[in-house]
């Protein structure tokens, strides 16, 4: 009996200490645990000024372009704020460039080829790529996005292209032409068959006082229409082409056209330096 409580006795021992040492273990780990704080819209200083005084490691993983952070400010990080890490552990935090503002080129009308080499030469990206039944030759640009001498946020220029149309259909998904100058509009247009019915939307400038008539000596008249010589016809003036860019269309981007269809387009005030 005197021997069993012995081995009782040293098993209850063993036991309080493995106890202890988990207890003891446990603390240690949690003390050595921290709160990973919010990076996000801080700048790389206080970033890491707040990195440091949590006693973390900040590293900068990634840089890209954003319209909504400013740049040098912090967009996102791993792990996410609120997480519960050890002490010297890795912060990877994204920071932002700012918006980048780039020049688009002007590439309706170019062959394929001609207009991928064009767009990186602006050291631009070439994206996505489309094809729609039209006259003429195939694979000549028709229209891109975002339009010419746009400035962009993401350096990626997509392209609608001709393909040869089936002969047994004059049916074709209508592009858009918002953006477009009226010669780009007018060109693609044309390569697909369809007319264009323009309206400036820009004010008419302001009627001028009329200037008091200046006498004329009298001239040949035909019979029955005094003061118009013989065989003259008056022409109406033909209005210029509008120079803003296309603001609207109809039918919108995206509805079914036929050759020969219709487009009214409008077209913005145009730019003033």
């Amino acid at each position: 009996m005197r021997y069993f409580r012995l081995i009782l006795g040293a098993l209850a021992m063993l036991f309080v200490a493995l106890l202890f040492a988990g207890i003891t273990m446990r603390i240690a780990l949690h003390g050595g645990e921290v709160a990973v704080p919010s990076f996000s819209g801080l700048s790389i200083a206080e970033a890491s000024d707040a990195a440091l005084s949590k006693h973390l490691d900040l590293k900068i993983d990634n840089k890209f372009y954003s319209t909504v952070v400013p740049a040098g400010r912090i967009i996102s990080q791993a792990p996410a704020a609120g997480s519960r890490v050890r002490k010297k552990w890795q912060v990877r935090v994204t920071v932002s460039l700012g918006p980048q503002q780039v020049s688009i080129p002007d590439v309706v009308g170019q062959p394929q080829r001609d207009a991928a080499m064009n767009i990186r030469r602006m050291q631009l990206d070439l994206g996505a790529i489309a094809h729609i039944g039209a006259p003429g030759d195939p694979d000549i640009v028709l229209s891109q996005t975002p339009p010419p001498n746009a400035g962009v946020d993401r350096p990626q220029v997509s392209l609608l292209l001709s393909e040869t149309s089936d002969a047994t259909t004059n049916s074709f998904v209508l592009p858009s032409f918002v953006g477009m100058t009226y010669s780009a509009a007018n060109h693609a247009a044309q390569a697909l068959g369809i007319r264009l019915f323009y309206i400036a939307d820009t004010p008419p400038p302001p009627p001028q006082p009329a200037a008091p008539p200046t006498p004329t000596p009298p001239t040949p008249t035909q019979p029955g229409v005094p003061g118009t010589p013989p065989d003259a016809t008056v022409a109406p003036a033909r209005p210029a082409p509008p120079s803003g860019p296309v603001t609207s269309q109809k039918p919108e981007s995206g509805h079914r056209a036929n050759k020969g269809d219709t487009v009214r387009i409008t077209f913005g005030h145009p730019s003033t330096s």
